[in-house]
């Protein structure tokens, strides 16, 4: 179990801002812990599991510029099977399983909507298991998963409290 408190998460804030942020940046900004202590404190939630720093590619910088939403209807005993299937396509960038209308919801990168087309009628629906799809086409996208920020309202309950306790 990892205990947050509200400097770990304004480290996780400011990485999240600039992920090759130096810890004598950090510490600059913070003002109030050293750059030792702020390298200890990366050092540890990387190894805790609590936080990953790596590239994020840009698709469409890459000439990906058609995102997808295929929401999947899947056998109930191969909906892990089919799951790990659509995470080794490459050209899938996300993959959850979840409880209710569907089971398996994907995002896709394509050069064209023919070849999101082509994916999902003559790869993915061929899938042992695979029951049913529903396609969206996604034309914006406003906030990503690696953009999300730890809520104002856990931080403002560690300056009252100190520490949250997560299960590792």
């Amino acid at each position: 179990m990892y205990e947050f408190d509200r400097i770990d998460i304004k480290i996780i804030n400011l990485l999240l801002e600039d992920g090759r942020m130096s810890a004598s940046e950090m510490s600059r900004r913070m003002v109030d812990i050293s750059e030792r202590a702020i390298r200890y404190r990366v050092d540890r939630m990387l190894e805790e599991g609590v936080m990953q720093i790596s590239a994020v590619v840009n698709p469409e910088a890459l000439g990906f510029n058609i995102k997808a939403d295929v929401w999947l209807e899947v056998e109930a005993d191969a909906v892990l099977d089919v799951a790990k299937k659509m995470a080794s396509f490459e050209n899938v960038t996300y993959v959850a399983c979840g409880i209710g209308q569907n089971d398996i919801s994907i995002q896709v990168a394509a050069k064209d909507t023919s070849e999101v087309y082509y994916f999902v009628t003559e790869v993915v629906r061929k899938v042992p298991g695979v029951r049913k799809t529903t396609t969206s086409i996604v034309p914006i996208v406003l906030k990503d998963v690696y953009q999300w920020r730890v809520p104002e309202r856990i931080a403002n309950k560690l300056s009252e409290k100190e520490s949250i306790t997560t299960p590792k």
